[in-house]
């Protein structure tokens, strides 16, 4: 048998030893949960007042425009649009993409026809996108959308596929174009 000695020498290194694992298990789930409220809950941090910025825009405005503004945006997957509603980013971005690339392909010149063919493609792509993923909203929006859309397939599928697009037509479209990013 051992003596007392080696005994209570043993057992005090021991207990050294699981009272130093204690204080490391301690620091590590402490600066864990620290770094855990300091990312959720930043609520605790002094924040200014808003102020009036030059132009109207509050300090606040600005400030949530930069950093904050960006996390928000990836954790929040809605976005206010001009006309106060909130929707889906995604759609919004697809929506804006559709108006954008359909435009552009109306207002090139059909005689130009590489650089016509570019932008009708890159149109017809972004409708197919579009419709595929957003079909059936009930957004004023995609009601405007969808109405510019049936407007231009209607055309074509009466004069076909090659034929040039009447200024009148052309207008109606851009008009319903215009409406649909008012509400974008």
């Amino acid at each position: 048998f051992p003596d007392d000695d080696f005994i209570v020498a043993f057992t005090d290194k021991q207990l050294q030893q699981n009272q130093v694992a204690a204080e490391t298990r301690r620091r590590v789930l402490l600066s864990g949960a620290m770094s855990t409220l300091s990312i959720m809950s930043p609520s605790w941090m002094p924040t200014p007042l808003p102020a009036r910025a030059e132009g109207g825009q509050s300090v606040k405005d600005e400030e949530e425009e930069g950093v904050v503004g960006a996390i928000k945006s990836l954790l929040d997957p809605n976005e206010k649009t001009k006309s106060g509603k909130l929707l889906p980013k995604a759609y919004l971005k697809s929506a804006r993409e559709v108006v954008k690339t359909l435009r552009e392909s109306l207002q090139e010149d059909p005689k130009d026809n590489a650089k016509f063919r570019r932008n009708a493609d890159a149109a017809k792509e972004s409708i197919r996108e579009y419709l595929g993923n957003w079909r059936g909203q009930e957004k004023e929006s995609y009601v405007e959308i969808e109405k510019a859309i049936r407007a231009l397939a209607s055309f074509y599928s009466k004069a076909g596929p090659s034929a040039t697009l009447p200024e009148s037509v052309k207008s109606e479209i851009l008009d319903d174009l215009k409406t649909a990013e008012e509400f974008l």
